[in-house]
């Protein structure tokens, strides 16, 4: 599955590249992550709890970090694994631009679920993705550039070949994405 979508943060692109690369702050920002650990300059594990519907479990994830292009953007690939609930493994391309004052963060998931969570309901997924998308952005703007505007989050899903894709399946974030965006390699739904 396929997604897409834009968000603005409140400050120049350079800080934002640098704070989508700190620790402390997705840490932060991601939604029930309990460890965050860089284990090199491009490596990070984590630990993310999370509950969507009846199913609650702790991930244990790996984000690998390539083409990085600073302060434009990079490319994020990963896993994690939630025992019996299930895995989401997949990955993303995050990309910055400036606009005024203001830096536009771009993004395009590719994820994959599997296990208990693969079960749940489409609705149910695309709302949890939803509200943890909104809640990590909403954070990470607070964080590096103030309070987003109004319009920030504009999510939209890119075109799916099959049926039951277009009819609204759309990702369960974990990540992750993010990472970004570690919450990006939990994003994800069939």
């Amino acid at each position: 599955m396929e997604i897409k979508g834009e968000y603005r943060v409140a400050a120049p692109r350079e800080k934002v590249f640098a704070a989508l690369n700190d620790v402390a702050i997705l840490q932060a920002c991601i939604p029930g992550c309990e460890a965050l650990e860089k284990t090199s300059d491009t490596e990070m594990k984590a630990k993310v709890r999370m509950r969507i519907g009846p199913v609650s479990a702790s991930f244990t994830g790996k984000v690998t970090l390539s083409d990085l292009d600073p302060p434009n953007g990079y490319k994020i690939s990963g896993e994690g694994q939630g025992g019996a609930a299930g895995f989401a493994k997949g990955g993303a391309v995050v990309t910055l631009r400036e606009d005024g004052g203001e830096t536009v963060l771009n993004y395009n998931v590719d994820a994959q679920v599997g296990g208990k969570i693969a079960q749940v309901g489409a609705r149910l997924i695309d709302g949890t993705a939803r509200k943890l998308a909104d809640e990590f952005f909403s954070k990470f703007a607070a964080m590096v550039g103030g309070p987003p505007p109004a319009e920030a989050v504009v999510p939209a899903a890119a075109p799916a070949a099959s049926a039951a894709a277009q009819r609204g399946y759309k990702h369960w974030i974990v990540i992750g994405i993010g990472a970004v965006v570690l919450v990006l390699v939990f994003l994800a739904s069939r």
